[in-house]
């Protein structure tokens, strides 16, 4: 538990699959915690048993400043009242160059998407991202090791243990999935399935996310999917070059948050997360028809009353003056 001289910079991180939250000391940067759990659809909730943890891990503890990223950013960011909500290439470009200072290109893939960032002189320069097809990503193979009767943390094992990997699809997931459920009909041990699939995962990255842009070393590993040894060795053997997986792969996201939080010296408002622990929150919608945009605008309420708008393209709601005209 932190003493109560304690100060901590803070990042976090909310997606769709899942929820980071990493804790910096203030004074030396050196990471203090780190927590990864299931989103399950809850950001709401994810984001209540973050703030529950940080408040028994330091108690007394100061938060100097705070920054969010993810899809959920912007909710985040309300709920505790954080003035950073970067989007994740900034966030995991600060998390790789944190690790590698030299690094010219990092590969993540997360839950539900995937990227590829080009830097130069530790500055991103270029990057990708595939946010339509889930072939690849960390739900997919969640889902194929449930299928397959396994724990998806034995798959890179497995991979590993094959010399035979099996002729696997890797362009969709229906593709890769009737592949599979095929090669399990004829009889294709397990493992040379899962290796099969690895190699086929990592040929869609390289064919559909990097599109021929130049993978240069160092290169930094980030995301839930670097866990796998089996995508670590085949994107390795299918680019020949080293890939250097972050010792904070997990939680790269929210790491890079905590970092960006450090930076900024003045002017964050007061964090008000702990306010999720003891009061009513909930959120509702509606359709915005003053443009032919149609924005699905999100209202955040504390104990019933208004505090937040977001998700409105123009600013029309989010710039506070709705809010404004309700006191």
């Amino acid at each position: 538990m932190a003493s109560l001289s304690t100060e901590i910079f803070l990042g976090i991180d909310v997606g769709s699959v899942s929820t980071k939250m990493v804790a910096l000391n203030a004074a030396s940067l050196a990471m203090m915690d780190h927590v990864y759990l299931r989103t399950h659809g809850d950001p709401l909730g994810s984001m209540h048993a973050m703030m529950k943890r940080l408040a028994e891990t330091f108690a007394g503890a100061r938060v100097r400043a705070a920054a969010t990223t993810g899809s959920g950013r912007h909710l985040a960011a309300r709920l505790i009242n954080a003035g950073i909500a970067k989007n994740e290439i900034t966030t995991h470009t600060l998390a790789g160059v944190k690790m590698m200072p030299e690094a010219r290109t990092i590969v993540e893939i997360g839950g539900q998407d995937s990227k590829i960032i080009l830097l130069k002189n530790g500055m991103a320069v270029d990057f990708a991202m595939n946010t339509v097809c889930a072939a690849g990503t960390g739900s997919f193979l969640d889902q194929q090791s449930g299928r397959l009767g396994i724990n998806v943390d034995e798959m890179g094992e497995m991979a590993l243990s094959s010399d035979n990997p099996a002729s696997i699809s890797g362009r969709c997931t229906v593709f890769a999935e009737t592949d599979m459920i095929h090669k399990q009909q004829i009889g294709i041990p397990t493992h040379d399935i899962v290796a099969g699939l690895c190699r086929a995962l990592v040929r869609n990255y390289l064919g559909s996310v990097a599109k021929g842009k130049p993978i240069l070393a160092p290169v930094v590993f980030q995301g839930g999917v670097a866990a796998n040894k089996g995508i670590v060795r085949e994107f390795q053997e299918q680019t020949g070059l080293e890939f250097h997986v972050s010792p904070y792969f997990g939680v790269a996201g929210a790491y890079g948050a905590a970092l960006l939080a450090s930076m900024v010296k003045t002017g964050q408002p007061a964090f008000q997360g702990f306010e999720l622990l003891n009061r009513l929150h909930d959120i509702s919608s509606f359709v915005c028809k003053q443009c032919e945009e149609a924005c699905s605008v999100l209202r955040l309420y504390r104990d019933g009353r208004l505090i937040s708008f977001w998700n409105d393209r123009c600013g029309r709601y989010s710039s506070g003056e709705w809010i404004d005209m309700q006191k």
